[in-house]
C-alpha cells in the first residue's frame, strides 16, 4: 500500500466535503458490516470512511432526516429531565399558618 497516495486521496475527499460535520452512510461489507446506517461525523473520519470503502456521504435529505430525528430525540429527553425534576418550596411557620387559615400572608419579623 502506498502510504502517501493513500493520505493524500483522504486529503482530496476530506477537502471535497463542504459540511463541518457530515453525514455518512454505511456500505455493506464482506467483514459483516451493515448498509444503510447514517452517522453524523467528522470530516476527517468521514473521509477516511468514505476512501476506505465503508461508506458514502448521505444524501441531503437522508442528512436532513437523521438531524431531525436526533432533534426530536434530544427534545424528548430534556421533556422527561423536566418531568422527573421534583420542585419544592421551603414554607415558614406564619406562611403555612396562613396557608392553612386561608387568608393573606401577613408577615411578622
Amino acid at each position: 500500500m502506498d502510504l502517501k497516495r493513500y493520505y493524500g486521496k483522504i486529503r482530496e475527499v476530506e477537502a471535497g466535503i463542504e459540511d463541518e460535520f457530515p453525514v455518512v452512510k454505511s456500505l455493506p461489507t464482506e467483514a459483516g458490516g451493515k448498509g444503510g446506517r447514517l452517522t453524523e461525523t467528522s470530516r476527517a473520519v468521514a473521509a477516511r470512511m468514505i476512501v476506505d470503502g465503508v461508506a458514502e456521504l448521505a444524501s441531503a435529505e437522508e442528512a436532513a432526516e437523521l438531524r431531525r430525528t436526533a432533534e426530536e430525540a434530544r427534545a424528548r429527553e430534556a421533556e422527561r429531565k423536566r418531568a422527573e425534576q421534583v420542585q419544592f418550596h421551603v414554607l415558614s411557620e406564619n406562611d403555612l399558618r396562613a396557608l392553612v387559615k386561608g387568608g393573606s400572608k401577613a408577615r411578622r419579623d
